[in-house]
């Protein structure tokens, strides 16, 4: 057990604006309390929402911000209630660190959906003191939103699946699409759509891989195992594809026209939104009443559902496809993921990096 009543000093790479552009960063952990664990970070994913906070995309960031949802590291201290952890074990924490635990979302284990939602940064804690994510030597976490990582499943893998795996994972339960032989699309075939790939092969589904270019039709079949391709700017390929698809899982995380995919789906199918996108959508309202279409969103998932899914990739040999760098090297690895030059999904080895140096 730690003293509760401790406060500890984290370095961390903070954005001071829009630029974006990260750099060392020493600030005060908040107290830990008696249900706090004090996690030493090894590992951090790169999402492309970590671009869209440091650069202002949607207009509510503060600086200094450091960024970082995909957090893996070893428990080095908890408070005197802590039951589900202790020292050494290696845990996990996603995109949110508090909720309000008494609305409808909390109390049915979607907390994740709770209006009063603390971000794992970005955000401000219960006692004032902003959050900041796992671009960082330490975090202190409430016990409620950490995950154990499980046995099998290497840490700088188990990273990407804390925000990526469990936001395809969960759509695909709360929506009955996870029962074998369905046909599924996927939309993207970057850091989610490569992991929705694999989670839906592990489910037994019929995969097509849907991108703008054959470019990445070697590595979406001969790689992650997609049983077909489908190039969206072929418009025969595309029209021998209508009515062919139980679901549509679009990745994709800028704006984009939404009818061609509406028209890829069979009666019933669903179009499940996952890109942060900061412009409205359009579609045409026929396209879904015809043949009862749905558009539907999901965001990421529970702290449930983020077990679940790091035990169904345990279960199913599920690893993700990645490139670790340092922490000196994140300026580079952002800009990279912003043109899509990334197979899949950049990890950043936080412990093996020296933080105070740029």
């Amino acid at each position: 057990m730690g003293s509760e009543a401790s406060e500890r000093t984290a370095v961390g790479w903070a954005a001071r604006d829009a630029s974006g552009q990260l750099s060392p960063y020493t600030y005060t952990l908040r107290k830990t309390g008696p249900e706090d664990v004090v996690v030493k970070v090894l590992y951090c994913g790169v999402c492309h929402t970590d671009i869209h906070q440091v650069k202002n995309h949607l207009g509510r960031s503060n600086y200094p911000m450091v960024p970082g949802h995909e957090v893996v590291g070893e428990v080095e201290e908890v408070g005197a209630e802590v039951t589900k952890y202790r020292a050494g074990d290696v845990v996990g924490v996603g995109i949110i660190v508090g909720c309000c635990r008494q609305c409808h979302p909390c109390k049915s284990s979607n907390e994740q959906y709770c209006n009063k939602k603390i971000w794992t940064y970005n955000d401000v804690y219960i006692d004032g003191k902003p959050t900041h994510g796992g671009f960082s030597s330490a975090m202190v976490v409430d016990q409620k939103f950490v995950v154990k990582i499980p046995a099998g499943l290497a840490p700088e893998q188990a990273a990407p699946l804390l925000c990526a795996g469990v936001t395809v994972y969960s759509p695909l339960k709360q929506f009955g699409l996870t029962s074998p032989g369905l046909r599924a699309g996927i939309l993207g075939l970057g850091g989610v759509g490569h992991i929705g790939v694999k989670i839906a092969k592990a489910m037994g589904h019929h995969v097509t891989v849907i991108s703008s270019s054959a470019r990445k039709r070697g590595e979406a079949m001969d790689h992650l195992g997609a049983d077909a391709y489908l190039v969206s700017a072929d418009a025969d390929a595309m029209a021998a594809a209508v009515d062919t698809l139980d679901y549509v899982i679009d990745t994709v995380p800028v704006h984009h026209a939404l009818e061609p995919y509406l028209a890829l789906l069979k009666l019933d199918g669903k179009l499940v939104i996952m890109g942060v996108i900061a412009q409205p959508l359009s579609f045409l309202s026929p396209l879904l009443g015809i043949s009862r279409k749905s558009i539907t969103g999901s965001f990421v998932g529970s702290v449930e559902e983020t077990e679940e899914t790091l035990a169904f990739c345990v279960d199913k040999g599920l690893t993700s496809q990645i490139e670790v760098v340092k922490m000196e090297q994140v300026n580079q690895a952002l800009e990279r993921l912003e043109r899509n030059d990334v197979r899949y999904r950049f990890v950043v080895d936080v412990a093996g990096s020296n933080l105070k140096v740029a």
